[in-house]
């Protein structure tokens, strides 16, 4: 159990540390990974940014149909979709474009004026607050490894074993301080599991 994400992010630096992992850049996923990527990028004296995916979800709703969004608009299925995914293809169509438009929106309000860090041939270190399905940040790995990063480090306190299972191949390394066979929701391996705010964000990257 970690007492908040701030805890969760000193113990991230500690375990980085300690494995004598190397990288450049400390990219966030929103909203809660910013917490703790923050404390980690001051731990090691690294630049931030956030990286933003979305799941795709049914339209007016926020409830997922399958797959996501990677940062650059990109769709990204799984490989087997599941099989209560019978959504006729205009209605997917729809979901797909009002979620790019919440993720641009989402990205235009957290980095403000700032322009995107440079990714090519750079070491990254991901970080989220948790991983319950995986489906966000595998496309953000998908976009990472397109834009030609060198390498691809995943920090998390906690990841569910069947994301971890399926992560693992896709990044050069991870760092899970619990996996777990029984992970209902991130919010349970926490104590204080509060909103980070729209503000809180923009004050992170405005900052750094």
């Amino acid at each position: 159990m970690f007492l908040n994400r701030k805890h969760a992010g000193y113990l991230l630096a500690e375990e980085l540390e300690k494995q004598d992992l190397q990288f450049d850049l400390v990219l966030a996923i929103p909203r809660g990974g910013v917490v703790a990527a923050d404390i980690i990028a001051r731990w090691f004296d690294k630049e931030i940014d956030i990286i933003l995916s979305r799941k795709i979800g049914y339209p007016g709703l926020d409830v997922p149909i399958a797959g996501a969004i990677a940062p650059d608009g990109q769709v990204i299925l799984p490989e087997k979709a599941p099989s209560f995914f019978t959504t006729d293809e205009d209605i997917f169509r729809q979901a797909v474009e009002e979620t790019k438009t919440e993720l641009t929106r989402q990205t235009n309000l957290y980095r403000g004026n700032r322009p995107p860090s440079s990714l090519e041939g750079r070491r990254v270190l991901l970080v989220d607050d948790g991983i319950a399905t995986g489906s966000t940040i595998a496309a953000s790995i998908d976009y990472l490894k397109r834009t030609g990063t060198a390498s691809i480090i995943i920090a998390t306190p906690v990841c569910a074993r069947t994301a971890y299972d399926v992560l693992i191949d896709q990044v050069d390394h991870m760092v899970v301080l619990e996996v777990s066979d029984s992970l209902l929701a991130v919010g349970q391996f926490y104590q204080d599991f509060s909103a980070v705010e729209d503000e809180e964000i923009a004050t992170i990257l405005s900052s750094s």
